[in-house]
C-alpha cells in the first residue's frame, strides 16, 4: 500500500520546528509545504475543514487572529467564513496540519500531538 505524509506550516513557527524535528527524530519522510511561499491550498483546505472542523483549524491564540478587529474575528461562524479568512491569511490557520494519506484514506492532524502521531506512523509502517 502506497502511503505519503505531507506538514503544512510555516518554517520559522516553533511547534513546526519542533513537529518536523520529531518526525527527523523518527526517520520519517515528510513533504513539507510552507504556506507563506506556496499559500494554502483550497481543495487540501476543504478537507481540512472538513476532518478536523473550522474550531479546530482556526488558531485564535496566535498574533494574526488578535490582530484582526473585533468585527473580522466576529464574522468568522462556519466553514465557509474561516476558509475565506484562512485563504487570505495563511498564519491564522493552526499549524502543524499533517496530511498521512495510506492509500486512497487520508487523516488530518491539527497542531503536534507525539502520542497520536506515533499510532500514525505505526499504522503507516505495518503497511
Amino acid at each position: 500500500m502506497t502511503h505519503s505524509i505531507t506538514l503544512y506550516g510555516i518554517p520559522n513557527c516553533d511547534t513546526v520546528k519542533k513537529a518536523r524535528a520529531w518526525l527527523a527524530e523518527h526517520g520519517v519522510v515528510v513533504q513539507f509545504h510552507d504556506f507563506k511561499k506556496q499559500g494554502v491550498p483550497e481543495q487540501p483546505l476543504d478537507h481540512w475543514l472538513a476532518s478536523a472542523g473550522w474550531e479546530k483549524l482556526l488558531n485564535r491564540q496566535g498574533t494574526t487572529w488578535r490582530k484582526l478587529d473585533p468585527g473580522a474575528q466576529a464574522a468568522v461562524h462556519d466553514d465557509a467564513s474561516a476558509s475565506q479568512l484562512m485563504l487570505a491569511q495563511p498564519s491564522v490557520i493552526k499549524r502543524p496540519v499533517v496530511e498521512w494519506r495510506q492509500g486512497g484514506h487520508t487523516t488530518v492532524t491539527v497542531g503536534f500531538d507525539a502520542g497520536r502521531w506515533q499510532e500514525l506512523q505505526a499504522e503507516l509502517s505495518r503497511d
